[in-house]
């Protein structure tokens, strides 16, 4: 039996271990409520009769044994069982009870079908090694299942429902007979000792078992808070299996394959890796990841055990101090707990300055920052797990979106987002229990667009979503917050030390140069052009689809930004490359400038303005974006802002500009850079984007969709 998805081959081999059980009562007590399973039981109805083929005792009594063949009525389905020719299905049993060593040894294997299927079952009941008043239970079994009609797929199903079914219901079997055995006044049974004048016989059980291990219940509790990774030391080899009631107070309720699969993975992982291993919640973390897949499991995990040693994950929380700059500006924190006992993680996300953050710090900064956060929920959860009582493996998030809009979008800030999410679901799965997304604006679903595809499935599915004050109502924040933590500004009483966040200071920006100098990597350095806008000179470039974004800084001087749109396909003039290479550089204002609105052109006859003019001014950082809403061709222009008669239907352009060698008073520069989001790539509506504004330029009021749009689309480089 195993938990492991099987593959569909003509031999299939699987296997089951279970937790060690502890009985709170006294071995031979045990022992004598177990006797009573037999002949028959009435609490297991597939169990029909047994009957004793063989029983021997040694000289002195110690060692009993006896063979047994029992017979079951399998529930499977009646084709098949006309198919098989059989009705019932016979086992064969070796029951080996050692009252000195204070064992029982239970060996059984199937002589039904034994040529097409292999069942064979070790259990084991022992005496408590540090309480010799309680008693450990546990069993291994497998299943080979080698042809079976063209029916082995269905015979595996039916044969682990059977096994789950009955091995989930064995603790609840002997406690009844305990309890039966009370009511009749029997709540003792005498050990054995060996008779005055017999022999002293030592006798090996028949069926050697896995070693019970040497630790109760107390001594598993080895998830210490004051660790902060998800690894705890090394143990020996008697102390590798788990006990029953420890998985259930520590780990949650789990069927007997799911357990069986945490027991095997553990083993695994105490065999092949020397030193420290992960927690068991965070390796039924990885292991409920994968659906209880035992070899996805297995490998994610080591590739996360990798990844964490190399980046000292583990030490994180002991080494890492966040800059000041997250402190005041990084709008996220921890809040109480939900109605569950789940620590609450609130993020205020529209009121960030993402781009602030990432020009200020760099995006491995964010990284780091952002793993603190899951090292210290992992923390949390644990805490949380002895201050209520019951397992508590994950947290829940609370994003508030107010705020949100098309700055948020800019691309650096959305990249080094979508790392963060990679990073995250491979090293943290399952930690996520709920997210509460609040307050979603019209331009959301441009986000979720970008980044839905990098998140599970199964943590999608955890997302629960509430436009404007819809959280307010029923079935909103109420059902899993309780009200007295709702945070102000969410319309509760509870006061919040998530900061505000705000725009971060340009000031503490850091050139690209420093961060690479401290082995930060900052997208800015791949994505984005520089060009130099010269008097008389604009530097244009073309777009068309359903969404242009752009982003651009005005390093040097003022420009004017303009946007129009043509219906005519401008004609730049072909442009001749020096030998050194395909752009070369520009000397004068007029060497390689073109022109990609005709100097012919008529400003409202051949092209027209789609978005007012924006002054910017040296040193601002602009984002913006515009909704398409006609077939053609887009312009994106930057002016020298000095220049009379800005909106002269004569505008030169200089197509692919660098920084020009040439010192000039009549030039300007800026670092820009542009993105389209076409309307294949976008399944959310695009008149969600109706009437939003991005705060930093004015976006078209008129919009409407333009996924039929046929026009063609151009970068300059």
């Amino acid at each position: 039996m195993t938990v492991v998805s099987p593959t569909v081959v003509p031999r299939m081999v699987q296997k089951y271990q279970s937790p060690v059980r502890v009985y709170k009562q006294p071995f031979e007590l045990v022992m004598a409520a177990y006797e009573r399973r037999f002949p028959t039981c009435h609490l297991i109805p597939m169990f029909v009769d047994s009957e004793v083929l063989g029983e021997s005792v040694t000289d002195d009594g110690s060692v009993h044994t006896v063979q047994r063949r029992c017979k079951l009525d399998v529930d499977a389905p009646r084709l098949l069982k006309r198919i098989a020719g059989v009705d019932y299905v016979y086992f064969s049993q070796e029951n080996t009870l050692n009252k000195r060593d204070r064992t029982l040894h239970i060996e059984s294997h199937n002589e039904t079908f034994s040529n097409r299927v292999i069942i064979h079952e070790l259990c084991c009941y022992s005496a408590h090694p540090d309480n010799e008043d309680w008693t450990c239970f546990e069993q291994s079994a497998s299943l080979d299942i080698k042809s079976f009609f063209g029916f082995e797929s269905t015979v595996e199903k039916i044969a682990m429902k059977q096994y789950a079914s009955s091995i989930k219901k064995g603790k609840e079997i002997i406690e009844f007979y305990l309890n039966q055995l009370e009511e009749e006044g029997i709540t003792q049974v005498p050990r054995w000792s060996p008779s005055l004048d017999g022999p002293s016989v030592a006798v090996k059980p028949v069926c050697a078992t896995p070693k019970i291990p040497d630790q109760d219940l107390g001594r598993f509790s080895f998830t210490s808070s004051h660790l902060p990774s998800v690894c705890v030391c090394s143990f020996s080899r008697d102390t590798d299996k788990l006990d029953a009631d420890y998985i259930k107070r520590y780990l949650g309720d789990l069927t007997p394959l799911q357990e069986s699969c945490l027991i095997r993975l553990r083993q695994w992982l105490q065999e092949s890796h020397k030193g420290k291993i992960p927690k068991d919640e965070h390796i039924l973390r990885f292991l409920r990841a994968r659906d209880f897949n035992m070899d996805k499991a297995r490998e994610t995990m080591c590739q996360s055990l990798t990844w964490r040693k190399q980046h000292q994950v583990d030490h994180l929380l002991e080494t890492w101090t966040s800059p000041r700059v997250l402190s005041d500006y990084y709008t996220g924190g921890w809040h109480h707990h939900d109605k569950e006992g789940r620590p609450l993680y609130i993020l205020r996300l529209g009121q960030m300055d993402t781009k602030g953050l990432v020009r200020a710090l760099g995006e491995e900064s964010l990284l780091r920052h952002v793993l603190s956060i899951n090292e210290e929920g992992l923390r949390r959860c644990e805490e949380n797990t002895k201050v209520f009582g019951r397992p508590i493996s994950c947290w829940t998030c609370l994003v508030d979106l107010e705020g949100l809009n098309m700055r948020h979008l800019w691309r650096p800030g959305v990249k080094a987002l979508l790392r963060i999410i990679e990073v995250v679901e491979a090293n943290y799965p399952e930690t996520l229990g709920r997210l509460l997304i609040l307050r979603a604006p019209r331009v959301f679903p441009v986000l979720w667009t970008l980044v839905s595809p990098f998140i599970d499935e199964n943590t999608r599915k955890k997302f629960l979503i509430y436009a404007g004050n819809d959280y307010q109502g029923p079935g909103g924040l109420v059902d899993y917050i309780d009200k007295e933590i709702i945070p102000d500004f969410l319309g509760g009483d509870c006061m919040c030390d998530v900061p505000e966040g705000g725009l971060v200071p340009k000031s503490l920006y850091r050139t690209a140069e420093e961060l690479e100098n401290d082995d930060i990597r900052l997208w800015t350095e791949t994505i984005y052009q520089s060009a130099s806008i010269f008097k008389g000179a604009p530097h244009e470039i073309i777009d068309a689809a359903s969404v242009i974004t752009w982003d651009f800084d005005v390093c040097k001087g003022d420009v004017v930004f303009h946007i129009y749109h043509s219906k005519r396909a401008p004609q730049p003039p072909a442009r001749k490359d020096p030998p050194g290479g395909p752009h070369g550089s520009i000397t004068t204002p007029g060497g390689n400038n073109v022109q990609l609105i005709d100097r012919s052109w008529t400003l409202g006859l051949d092209y027209s303005m789609v978005e007012s003019p924006l002054t910017c001014r040296e040193g601002e950082s602009v984002q913006g974006s515009h909704v398409t809403r006609w077939p053609g061709f887009y312009i994106l222009q930057w002016r020298f802002h000095n220049m009379p008669g800005s909106s002269s239907t004569n505008l030169p352009r200089v197509d692919d500009v660098l920084a020009s060698l040439q010192v000039s008073s009549h030039k300007c520069k800026v670092m820009y850079y542009t993105e389209v989001i076409g309307s294949e790539d976008f399944r959310g509506s695009m008149t969600s984007l109706e009437s939003s504004h991005s705060g930093f330029s004015q976006l078209s009021h008129a919009t409407s969709s333009s996924n039929n749009s046929q026009s063609s689309s151009m970068i300059s480089r």
